[in-house]
This record gives C-alpha cells, sequence and structure tokens, in this order.
C-alpha cells in the first residue's frame, strides 16, 4: 500500500492539518514511472476535477512529462492498466465530526485514442482528491528528479506536514504499506527495511528535494514499534519549488518589471512565459516611447504583439513573424501547465545544437534563433495552426 498524497501550491494553515488527519492510501506497489503518472493525470485534470466527468491529455505530451520514449505506448498502457486496477481507501472525519470510509479505483477508467489520453476519477475519489484539505499536489518539477520510487513516496507522505514539522508516529505496519513493501517478510525485519529503504529514501529526498527529512524511531523493548519524520525546508534547494517563485525573482528583470507596476505574480508569470532577454527588450520598447499613461497595459500589448523597431525594408517580415509569434502564443495559453512544460521538453529534445539549446532556455518560445524551428513545432503539433494567416 502506498500513498499518494502530495502537496498542493500554496500553504496549508497549520489547524487545518490538524483537525483534518485525513489519509488517501493506495494499494498496490506502484512504480516510480506509475507514481509519476498518477500525479501528472491529477495536476493536468486538478481544475476541473470536480466539474467534469472525464479529462484528455495528448498521449506524445503525457509520455514526455513521465520520462517515457514518447513512441512508447504500450509502456503507457501497461502503467495506465496498473492505475485502473490500483485501489485508494481513505478513513477520516467528515464536515460534521462522522467517520467517513471509502475505497474506489485510482482511476475508473483510461483509454487510448487518436493519440489522445482519456480517464475518469469516480465522483467519491474526485472530491477527495480536489479538497486541500485531504490531498495534495506536488510541483513536478521537484518530482521528475527522483530516482526511486521509495524516495517519491516518503517525499510525497512527508511534504505535507511541511508546515507542521513532522510527520507523526506512525505504526511501523503502516509505514511499511506507504513505501509497498508491506507484503516482504524480508521487511518485516526493521534492520533490513532501514538498511534498504528508509536510509536510502532519506538520503534521495534530502539530495533532491525542497524538505530535509530526519528519521525517529521508537520501541517497545527492542523491537523498533513506530517511526515518524521531522521536516524542514532545504534551503539550498527551495529554489526548486516553483511556487514560492524565488528562482524567478533573482532575475534582473523581475525588478524592472515591478518598477513599471507589475505585479509579483504577473511578472512571475511574464518571465516564465517569454524569457527574461525578451521582455527586456520589450521594456526598452515601451521606455522609449513618451506620453505612455500605463505602462502595464503597453507592455502587456507589447507582449502580446511583439511590438519591435523596424528596419527599413523589414516591415513586411516583422509583421508576419510577430503574427506567427502571435499565434504560438495563443496555442500555448491554451494549453494546460502540464502540457506547456511537456511542449518545452519536446522542442528540447529536437535541437542538436548547443547554441540553439542555451537560446530557448533564454528566451523560450520567443527565441529569435529558433523561430523557423518553433514554427514547424507547433505546424507539427498542431496541423493548420498557421494556416489563416
Amino acid at each position: 500500500m502506498a500513498s499518494d498524497q502530495v502537496s498542493l501550491s500554496g500553504a496549508l494553515r497549520r489547524g487545518e492539518v490538524k483537525k483534518n488527519v485525513a489519509a488517501i492510501h493506495v494499494s498496490g506497489k506502484l512504480t516510480l514511472l506509475q507514481r509519476k503518472l498518477s500525479n501528472v493525470l491529477l495536476l493536468n485534470a486538478y481544475d476541473t476535477l470536480i466539474h467534469k466527468q472525464s479529462h484528455a491529455i495528448d498521449a506524445r505530451t503525457l509520455c514526455t512529462m513521465i520520462g517515457y520514449n514518447s513512441n512508447d505506448m504500450e509502456t503507457l498502457k501497461q502503467s495506465l492498466r496498473g492505475l485502473v486496477e490500483t485501489s485508494a481507501e481513505w478513513d477520516m472525519l467528515d464536515e460534521n465530526g462522522q467517520q467517513e470510509w471509502g475505497v474506489s479505483s485510482l482511476l475508473a477508467y483510461a483509454k487510448l485514442k487518436g493519440g489522445v489520453c482519456e480517464y475518469a476519477y469516480s465522483a467519491a475519489l474526485a472530491e477527495k482528491l480536489h479538497d486541500p484539505k485531504v490531498f495534495a499536489l506536488i510541483n513536478l518539477n521537484i518530482q521528475r528528479r527522483f530516482t526511486s520510487g521509495h524516495a517519491l513516496a516518503l517525499y510525497e507522505n512527508c511534504y505535507r506536514f511541511v508546515r507542521t514539522g513532522s510527520t507523526g508516529w506512525w505504526p511501523l505496519e503502516l509505514f511499511r504499506r506507504l513505501m509497498g513493501v508491506n507484503d516482504s517478510a524480508y521487511y518485516e525485519v526493521f534492520k533490513h527495511l532501514n538498511a534498504k529503504v528508509i536510509k536510502p529514501a532519506v538520503a534521495e529526498v534530502n539530495k533532491t528535494s525542497n524538505i530535509i527529512v530526519t528519521p525517529e524511531t521508537r520501541k517497545m523493548g527492542r523491537a523498533v514499534t513506530e517511526i515518524r519524520f521531522k521536516i524542514a525546508k532545504n534551503p539550498q534547494l527551495s529554489i526548486l519549488d516553483l511556487d514560492d517563485g524565488e528562482g524567478v525573482r533573482n532575475e534582473p528583470v523581475y525588478e524592472k518589471l515591478l518598477d513599471q507596476g507589475v505585479s509579483d505574480r504577473l511578472a512571475r508569470q511574464w518571465i516564465k512565459e517569454h524569457g527574461p532577454a525578451h521582455i527586456s527588450e520589450k521594456i526598452n520598447y515601451v521606455s522609449a516611447r513618451k506620453g505612455v499613461q500605463n505602462p502595464v497595459s503597453y507592455l502587456t500589448a507589447a507582449l502580446r504583439e511583439d511590438y519591435a523597431e523596424e528596419k527599413a525594408g523589414q516591415g513586411a517580415l516583422t509583421s508576419d513573424r510577430a503574427k506567427r509569434l502571435a499565434r504560438v502564443r495563443e496555442l500555448i495559453n491554451a494549453r494546460s501547465p502540464t502540457q506547456r512544460d511537456a511542449d518545452k521538453r519536446l522542442f528540447m529534445s529536437r535541437l542538436d545544437d548547443s547554441g540553439a539549446r542555451l537560446d530557448f532556455e533564454n528566451h523560450g518560445w520567443m527565441s529569435a534563433l529558433n523561430a523557423e524551428a518553433i514554427f514547424a513545432f507547433w505546424e507539427d503539433l498542431m496541423p493548420g495552426a498557421f494556416d489563416d494567416l
């Protein structure tokens, strides 16, 4: 039995964590890829989780996000089958203080058709997964760094308690279920469990993620009976938590945006979407215009329409490129956060030249060096995307 509890963007109030001692446990041994797959599917569906009966994601995008070969549909099928065959169980107090126990398949169904993965959750499970007091989402940027299923499982189960600083005491039997080793007699011996599961998982969490975990044990006589994990933020890797925005806030252009009157949230969004260099170019463009009454609105338009100083004889070329770039932005904005991340990774995988890769890393989809390759990529991903321009 393993837990699929993961951390939601934003803070969980300490009182709510104490009040809602809710646990969703997922039975069966989820592989590392299945665990990652489960998290990506949930993130993709989260915004419409309780409003839509089914959800969809491009199958190639999904494979890229999880780390599959994008053409390896058989592995994807096998993993989806495993999620449908896996049960999620919860035991908690409801809003009225009554005990509630429930069980559901982790996925109600999944199907692949026309290059699209369609899937659904049961209504009861969807309600639990959407409640931040019960369940939480983890940051995919951190998830990708894990190479061990035990380490990712430990991270998921610890991160939700980061505000309280401790998981609380878990009976050793429960911990073995959370790690998916409860059916092995070998791991009933604490010495084996500690050497093969606890120590390696703790080492990877502390090296890979934005938290530091420290195990503590309780004994009855000579036998270890309970375990808990003290939790602290990892200051060296907190930049990995994109919700904190620290990495983006360290960009020089971030301060320039604030000086223009752009909000913190919008500034971080623009930097991630357009890249620091492209935004600096537009700030300079707006700053050169006299009599601008609302710099934020002007800058928004400059980014959206790709305003630029035109050189003689290049007006038509610039206009055509601007229209295509504007269409690229429209296509990007129509994608979910999960799909946007996968699109970037898929495009990067096609760049062989180190200079081209560096330019894309710096400028994103507005990379001038990769403009033609970017247009070709989106035409291939969405045929006819530029036909009406």
